[in-house]
């Protein structure tokens, strides 16, 4: 018998897309079904438009997508995000992390796996400066196993987070400031990747609502210019690295000349460019020292 109370995954979905485009969250089609899956308990490619749905779980969705149009993140709503290869836990704390650093993250995999079909023999090390959730030290730990991978992050919460996802991948985390970070590697590492916190604190009103009123300060919001943690990145790399070694750093996309210049003022580094996001805007740059 058909239970007159259910109703379709179409038709919740219609609903949801409208609401959620109506709040102005950026994906919402691609939200309303993420919603609507993990109520269900299924993937996202798996749910089939005519398949009903009953009261309750119509219910819990319709709570979720009230959240999510309250511009509520979606990974905080799920306890998860999906980054590159990997999955993390995610939630209020800590730093959801976002597509475009997935370029980065393949950037530093590249490095560390050129290394190896490249002839070197030994495993090569890599370090994430401000690992927040633990994204790109578990995709690079994953990707590339045979990597000696390490990472720090300074608040307690992340950090907490972190140690959560990268339990059992061998990842060396530590709790601390990445200024003053793995002395102990000092001259001894092949990639150092960084996303560190570069939105200067006037520019607040700009960010959108789950990332300002969701994601922790700490994360986003750097003193100054916007560089200054960009600056404490360069100087903390060039004492890493290994001669010939390289280092990839996020920044704004406003920031693609002033944080290229940042190195270039230190008179230490080569083959300096910056990398577009899939969007096309200034997104990363990388660096090989050169002493």
């Amino acid at each position: 018998m058909t239970d007159r109370s259910a109703t379709t995954c179409s038709l919740l979905l219609a609903v949801a897309v409208d609401r959620l485009l109506a709040a102005g969250v950026e994906s919402p089609a691609y939200d309303a079904g993420e919603l609507l899956a993990f109520v269900l308990g299924v993937p996202r490619t798996r749910l089939a438009p005519a398949a009903e749905v009953t009261a309750d779980q119509s219910a819990a969705y319709d709570a979720l997508v009230a959240r999510r149009a309250a511009r509520e993140p979606l990974q905080h709503l799920t306890g998860f995000a999906h980054f590159r290869h990997v999955e993390l836990a995610v939630g209020p704390g800590v730093f959801v992390p976002r597509p475009e650093t997935e370029l980065l993250a393949g950037w530093a995999v590249g490095q560390a796996t050129g290394l190896i079909s490249g002839g070197v023999t030994r495993a090569p090390v890599v370090v994430d400066l401000g690992t927040g959730s633990g994204a790109m030290a578990k995709a690079i730990a994953y990707e590339v196993p045979h990597a000696r991978v390490h990472a720090v992050e300074l608040d307690e919460v992340a950090h907490a987070w972190a140690a959560r996802n990268l339990a059992d991948t061998g990842v060396d985390l530590r709790l601390g400031d990445l200024r003053d970070a793995f002395d102990d590697l000092a001259g001894n590492v092949d990639v150092v990747v960084s996303n560190p916190p570069y939105i200067p604190h006037e520019a607040w009103e700009s960010v959108a609502p789950e990332v300002r009123d969701h994601d922790p300060e700490l994360a986003l919001y750097a003193t100054g210019d916007g560089l200054d943690a960009i600056r404490v990145v360069e100087r903390r790399a060039a004492l890493l690295l290994r001669n010939g070694g390289v280092v990839g750093v996020e920044h704004a996309d406003v920031q693609g000349e002033t944080a290229q210049a940042v190195f270039t003022a230190a008179d230490r580094w080569a083959h300096l460019r910056d990398h577009a996001d899939l969007t096309g805007r200034a997104r990363f740059l990388t660096a090989r020292l050169a002493r």
